[in-house]
C-alpha cells in the first residue's frame, strides 16, 4: 500500500498517518517527492485497509501496491532516481562509465590503469580488493591492501572507486575504503549481505545472479531498500545459458524491462557478460541503445599478465574507441525518448 499526502499536508498530519500504520503492527516508511510525500506500508502480511487511510486528515489517496517489491517499484516512486557519488550523478539522463581492471594487482598497476581510464572518459574506477574465483587455487584478490590502493586511487585521480564485498564479514571494511559498495553476481541472493548492505552508509551496486529472473533482482534490491539504504545500483551482467560462443548471455531485453518496472538506475556490464574481448565494444553500444544508464567495463594495460580475466579486458586504446563510440549513441536515446515524451503530451 502506497498513502500519498496532499502538497499542503502539514509535518503533524504525516506523523499521524505513519503512527496510525504502525498501530496495525505495520511499518512505515516516508518517500519523500518533489511535490508531496508518500508513504509506503511495509511488513503487512495481508491486505491493508485502504479506507481507512485514505480517510486520515492530509491523505490524498490510498493505492494498493500490486508488486512483490514495493519500494523498487515505480508504483511507490514514479520519478527516476539519481544517485550521486562523489560528484558522479548516477541515473535519470546522465550516462556514467565505471572502468578499470578486474582485480587490483598493485599499487602501480592500479594507477597506471586508472590514469588511462579516466583520460578516456571514466568517471568512477573499479577494482575488487576481495575476488570470489571459481577456483580455490586462482588469485583471491590483495584484500585490505587492495582497499588501501583503492583509497589512493581516489585521493591522486579523483575518481570515486567501487569494489566489492564478498560476504557480510567484509563490508565494513569495504565500506570504509570505497565509495560503492558492489554486490556480486554470485552474492545476488545472499540475503544476510543484502540485509548488511541495507544498513550501509555508501551506495550498493547490485548484480544479477547468472540464473536470476528480472523479478528475483528487483526483490533482492528490495531487500537493501527494506534495510534502508535506498541508493541502489542495478546491474545487468549476463545469465547462463547453453551458448558457447561467449561466457554468459548479455540480456539486452531487461534493460528497458528494468526501467519500465523500477525507478533505481540500471547499468551494464559486457565484460562479464562476453568473457571475451572482442565482444565487449558491440554489447556496449546495444546496451547504450537500449537506454542503459552506464557502463562497467574492465580496462587493463597489459591483459595478458593480469592476474585475473585478462581475455575480456580492453586494452587502453579499446576503451577510448569504445567512450569515443558510444557518446553519439547515447546522444541519439536521448534524443528519441525526449521526442517520444513531447509527442505524448501533444496528445494529452
Amino acid at each position: 500500500m502506497l498513502v500519498v499526502m496532499n502538497k499542503n499536508a502539514a509535518p503533524a498530519d504525516i506523523e499521524a498517518v505513519m503512527g496510525a500504520i504502525e498501530r496495525k503492527g505495520y511499518t512505515a516508511r516516508p518517500i519523500p517527492g518533489g511535490e508531496r510525500v508518500a508513504i509506503c506500508v511495509l511488513h503487512n502480511e495481508g491486505p491493508v485497509d485502504a479506507a481507512y487511510l485514505a480517510a486520515l486528515p492530509g491523505v490524498k489517496e490510498a493505492i494498493p501496491v500490486t508488486r512483490p517489491y514495493k519500494l523498487v517499484s515505480r508504483e511507490a516512486q514514479a520519478s527516476d532516481t539519481v544517485i550521486e557519488v562523489g560528484g558522479v550523478l548516477i541515473g535519470n539522463g546522465h550516462f556514467t562509465i565505471m572502468a578499470g581492471p578486474c582485480a587490483v594487482e598493485s599499487e602501480q598497476q592500479a594507477l597506471t590503469i586508472a590514469g588511462m581510464v579516466k583520460k578516456a572518459g571514466a568517471q568512477i574506477f573499479r577494482g575488487g580488493a576481495f575476488k570470489p574465483r571459481t577456483s580455490p587455487y586462482a588469485f583471491q584478490g590483495l584484500g585490505e591492501e587492495g582497499l588501501r590502493i583503492l583509497a589512493k586511487v581516489r585521493a591522486e585521480t579523483g575518481m570515486p572507486v567501487v569494489t566489492e564485498a564478498i560476504d557480510h564479514e567484509v563490508v565494513d571494511l569495504v565500506e570504509e575504503y570505497a565509495d560503492i559498495i558492489q554486490i556480486g553476481a554470485r552474492s545476488m541472493q545472499n540475503f544476510s549481505l543484502l540485509r548488511r548492505a541495507g544498513k550501509a552508509k555508501k551506495p550498493v551496486l547490485l548484480k544479477r545472479g547468472m540464473a536470476a529472473t528480472i523479478d528475483e533482482l528487483l526483490m533482492a534490491a528490495e531487500y537493501i531498500m527494506e534495510g534502508g539504504n535506498d541508493r541502489v545500483i542495478l546491474c545487468e551482467r549476463g545469465v547462463r545459458t547453453f551458448a558457447h560462443h561467449s561466457r554468459n548471455t548479455l540480456d539486452i531485453s531487461a534493460i528497458p524491462v528494468v526501467r519500465k518496472e523500477t525507478h533505481l538506475p540500471i547499468i551494464v556490464d559486457p565484460s562479464h557478460a562476453a568473457g571475451r574481448r572482442d565482444q565487449v565494444i558491440p554489447l556496449s553500444r546495444a546496451a547504450v541503445a537500449v537506454g542503459c544508464h552506464g557502463l562497467m567495463v574492465e580496462v587493463h594495460h597489459a591483459p595478458e599478465t593480469a592476474l585475473s580475466d585478462g581475455p575480456q579486458s580492453l586494452y587502453p586504446a579499446q576503451f577510448d574507441d569504445l567512450c569515443r563510440q558510444i557518446g553519439p549513441i547515447f546522444d541519439v536515446y536521448k534524443t528519441s525518448i525526449n521526442g517520444c515524451t513531447e509527442a505524448a503530451r501533444k496528445t494529452l
